[in-house]
């Protein structure tokens, strides 16, 4: 029986249809995101509420779990959002580990993020695995976050726990559109004018997915890997989705002073109570150059290949235009 937690959550979702279609029997997490007809229509799929933060209930539905995927997480740029994401991501995952390794389970594949990683130097310009966090000038409290859940996975291994850890970069798909990275198709349809020379790792939903799975069936422990097909620019990211989409591709360059400006008017509607699309940390994200070495996976799985970014987002176009979330 395999567990998946945020199993309603973008990744989630794609990731126990995946493993529906294989025939797994999986145990479904779910918590504010209530699964549609659709998820719940999967074969050999059992959706069940849980807490994460309450011990009891994680030690009820990991009850004859011998698999886990920890997927869920607070995702949060807002500063409103980030003291709760620094509790949950940390103490969820310190539950999930204890039990795991209370009742025995065979593996584990959490997934954490590029977020999670240390900075490139002059001396390595490329990020790759062996980077360690620490505090500057463009960390995140996401980032943090997901470092602090980290360390709790890492004292499971010391302990004798068999996971490993994936360190996804920004991850595109078919989703609900209306937040998270999906929310960028929805920008691109708008014609957002303005693009940043910011760089960093894009990934696949469905090569996440297939990733986690594909190392969970191997025999690496101990082990984090980045999954990144490559390295792009917000301004060939968001030019390539406008042109997916028959719109205007971004025209105006946004320095760091306009930037800085954007993310304080959004402080500014905050207190009117509209949700800002710039904040602080994203402003900061969005100028930041930072790439990331994906060969470490590449190596340990020779079969695996990246989805290209392009179709990709081509995928996402079309997923898109079939939805009614354009206003």
């Amino acid at each position: 029986m395999i567990l998946v937690t945020g199993a309603s959550g973008f990744l989630g979702q794609h990731l126990v249809q995946s493993l529906s279609a294989k025939g797994e029997l999986v145990r479904a997490l779910y918590y504010k995101n209530k699964p549609g007809a659709k998820l719940l229509a999967l074969k050999g799929v059992t959706w069940q509420y849980a807490d994460l933060l309450d011990v009891y209930d994680v030690a009820t539905v990991m009850e004859g779990i011998t698999h886990v995927y920890h997927c869920a997480a607070i995702i949060s740029f807002q500063p409103a959002g980030q003291q709760m994401m620094l509790h949950f991501n940390p103490e969820s995952t310190a539950n999930i580990v204890n039990q795991a390794l209370e009742q025995g389970i065979t593996k584990m594949v959490y997934v954490s993020s590029i977020a999670a990683l240390g900075k490139a130097t002059a001396e390595k310009p490329q990020i790759t695995e062996e980077e360690q966090w620490g505090e500057n000038d463009y960390s995140s409290a996401y980032g943090m976050s997901k470092y602090l859940a980290e360390t709790e996975v890492w004292r499971g291994i010391g302990e004798g726990l068999n996971a490993v850890i994936v360190n996804p970069g920004i991850i595109l798909g078919e989703g609900d559109f209306v937040d998270g990275s999906t929310e960028l198709t929805k920008l691109a349809w708008k014609e957002f004018p303005f693009y940043t020379n910011g760089i960093t790792a894009w990934v696949d939903v469905k090569d996440v997915a297939s990733a986690m799975q594909a190392l969970m069936a191997s025999g690496y422990e101990a082990e984090r890997y980045i999954l990144s097909n490559g390295n792009r620019s917000f301004r060939d990211v968001f030019t390539l989705m406008a042109q997916s989409l028959n719109k205007r591709p971004p025209r105006f360059y946004a320095n760091a002073l306009i930037t800085g400006l954007a993310w304080r008017l959004g402080k500014l509607m905050a207190l009117f109570g509209k949700k800002p699309v710039i904040t602080r940390e994203t402003a900061r994200n969005a100028n930041t150059q930072n790439h990331y070495d994906n060969k470490k996976l590449l190596a340990a799985l020779p079969a695996f290949s990246y989805t290209p970014l392009e179709k990709t987002i081509e995928r996402m176009a079309d997923a898109f235009s079939a939805t009614n979330h354009k206003n």
